[in-house]
């Protein structure tokens, strides 16, 4: 199935870092190998990632995650992501394991020093555009959602859901164009984006809505009927502007990889049961050996812990 020469019809990019987090939080069986490696979150992505290999249509797929904390937004803002507590010491062995399972099944990865995921999502985004092609970003993440466009969709794995424009407009009261506008003015306490005091996305909508887009809304501020809406908005218009910058994404990013190197490439079966077999994952291992092929080790590693019916444990929406 490679084709790293040719142009790309169909782009799958997966918000690889995101989905760790929704599996860890969202699986709650005690899932450990024999040497006491939690396996939970590794679970929950190979899974999904088996998955899409087999039922995507696209040419080129890549997961994206997240390298470091520090990225350029921090150099903008100190506080940004300062909220957020370290993650979790069972969580951390489980980074790796994610990444050796998007190798077993042969798939592309990437990342960057001073960006996050979601830049890169966005640059190649661009890219694919520019090349003719139509890109499906794996995430439910909102921020992501100023990218969804006539030729890109957002498709939540998790719950198998498809988010469009319209999607877009139900979340946000504008359109993808104007998301990052309202994000702006409302913030983002998961983030710490500090947005504009007292203004939500609802209120945040309507504003775009009715002045046109941020600069307007800042610059006729003074027409505001409500008294602390409006004094909110002169008082903090310089942080409104900060905030603007933070939650746009970047599209320009000098990536060293290029898209060609997504390009689909065959599965190799007895690496990926290789595998599955070492993290203890048996429950998937008949299904692998019927969708790729190969032959299982004979020395595979005792059951991690959890069974068949782990398959059915609903993984929710988290952090989104």
């Amino acid at each position: 199935m490679s084709g790293g020469d040719k142009k790309p019809k169909h782009v799958y990019l997966i918000d690889g870092s995101g989905f760790i987090f929704r599996a860890y939080y969202g699986i709650k069986a005690d899932m450990v190998r024999p040497d006491g490696v939690s396996v939970n979150a590794v679970y929950g992505y190979t899974r999904m990632l088996m998955k899409l290999v087999e039922d995507t249509d696209a040419d080129h797929i890549a997961v994206v995650f997240d390298r470091a904390r520090k990225t350029f937004r921090s150099d903008i803002y100190p506080d940004y992501k300062a909220n957020r507590d370290a993650p979790p010491d069972d969580l951390i062995p489980q980074f790796e394991l994610v990444r050796d399972a998007t190798r077993a099944l042969n798939v592309a990865a990437v990342d960057m020093d001073g960006f996050e995921a979601d830049d890169l999502i966005a640059t190649y985004t661009k890219q694919a555009l520019e090349q003719g092609a139509e890109v499906t970003i794996v995430s439910s993440d909102k921020d992501l959602m100023q990218l969804v466009g006539p030729d890109v969709i957002m498709f939540d794995a998790m719950k198998e859901k498809r988010i469009g424009v319209d999607e877009v407009v139900e979340k946000f009261g504008v359109g993808p164009e104007r998301v990052i506008d309202v994000q702006a003015l409302a913030g983002d306490s998961s983030d710490n984006v500090p947005g504009v005091r007292g203004i939500g996305i609802k209120t945040a909508a309507l504003l775009i809505n009715e002045f046109g887009d941020l600069d307007a809304v800042l610059d006729r501020a003074s027409e505001i009927k409500q008294p602390k809406r409006r004094e909110s908005l002169i008082e903090e218009a310089d942080m409104a502007r900060v905030s603007r910058q933070l939650v746009t994404l970047r599209d320009d990013v000098p990536v060293d990889v290029d898209l060609s190197q997504f390009a689909v490439r065959d599965v190799e079966g007895d690496a990926l049961l290789a595998f599955l077999s070492e993290q203890g994952f048996k429950s998937m291992i008949k299904s692998a050996e019927a969708r790729f092929g190969g032959t299982a080790p004979e020395s595979a590693s005792p059951d991690a812990g959890f069974g068949a019916e782990t398959e059915a444990v609903p993984v929710p929406e988290v952090g989104a």
